[in-house]
């Protein structure tokens, strides 16, 4: 019998002295039992009493974070995202297929260097065109301000999904530079391959590295091209040295923040769920390692944000 102890989600931290919006976060539809519709149970933590999005969008109002930009990545989650941003004027969407749902998508199912075996669902049984286009048709609605996330993660997919994972990037590459939309990028241990075909197939005119997670190297290929570095929870980890520096590399100009929640609890709360309400942990680490004011700094971001997505 395992004795983790479950942990609940953290108490409100001190709001921010201006706005910010959550430029990458994953927010379940639910119904009226608080189930997931739409999205993969592993959006809600598991055992944890859900927020509705009501909830999540006034408690992140309270700690400063006025908007929600949330990311539909597989099949079951696109219509929802999009569907989420009708109801909600604080909540925009972006929607893709995640590059490890690509190769699912294309028939292959291997162990991939993490060394988990993938979960195979319903939805696989689309193929991977198929998938792309229902991207391509619902990431035309107003609400939808992004496309992605999409990229390529050498962590959890190994040697024979990765031509798939290319394939899918590049037709999201080429969708968001129809469309004159950003594209948000998913970059896991596949820097400079992602770079490599950025610069091949002409990256869109706003793009940005969800979940900024390369070193100095990739700050300053970021800073050299005009690419976006959206900086979430594990900025503020005691033991992430090599990312505070990569963030100090980067022009104030190309910063963004985001939650990716649930996932990326910053500090102290790692190993609880996280929300939007929680990103002025992040926002503070950013302001303290580009030394300037909070306050500048949330107006900053915000700016960024808006050169990016637009207003909502």
């Amino acid at each position: 019998m395992s004795r983790k102890k479950h942990r609940g989600w953290p108490a409100d931290p001190q709001p921010l002295p201006a706005a910010v919006v959550d430029n990458h976060t994953h927010l379940p539809a639910l119904d009226q039992n608080g189930r997931a519709v739409d999205v993969d149970d592993v959006a809600i933590p598991p055992g944890e009493e859900p927020m509705t999005t009501a909830e999540q969008v006034a408690r992140a109002a309270r700690a400063g974070v006025a908007r929600l930009l949330t990311v539909g990545c597989d099949v079951p989650s696109l219509r929802g995202s999009v569907e989420l941003a009708h109801e909600h004027p604080q909540i925009a969407a972006a929607i893709g297929i995640h590059p490890n749902e690509a190769p699912l998508h294309a028939g292959v199912r291997e162990i991939g260097p993490d060394g988990l075996d993938p979960a195979v669902r319903a939805h696989h049984g689309l193929s991977l065109d198929d998938a792309i286009a229902r991207v391509a048709d619902l990431v035309r609605d107003e609400r939808v301000v992004a496309v992605g996330e999409s990229g390529l993660d050498f962590f959890r997919t190994g040697e024979e999904g990765r031509s798939h994972q290319i394939r899918a990037f590049r037709e999201h590459i080429a969708l968001a530079k129809e469309l004159e939309k950003p594209l948000q990028i998913h970059d896991r241990e596949a820097h400079d391959a992602v770079v490599e075909v950025l610069l091949a197939d002409g990256a869109p005119e706003r793009t940005v590295f969800h979940c900024f997670s390369g070193d100095v190297e990739l700050a300053r290929t970021c800073a050299e091209h005009g690419w976006y570095a959206s900086i979430a929870g594990p900025v503020t980890f005691k033991t992430n040295d090599a990312g505070r520096a990569a963030l100090r590399e980067l022009p104030p100009e190309l910063v963004l923040v985001e939650t990716d929640a649930p996932y990326l609890t910053p500090a102290p709360f790692r190993g609880h769920p996280n929300a939007s309400y929680l990103m002025p942990l992040t926002v503070r680490t950013i302001a303290e390692q580009l030394e300037l004011d909070l306050a500048d700094t949330c107006a900053r971001l915000t700016a960024n944000t808006d050169t990016v997505y637009g207003t909502w």
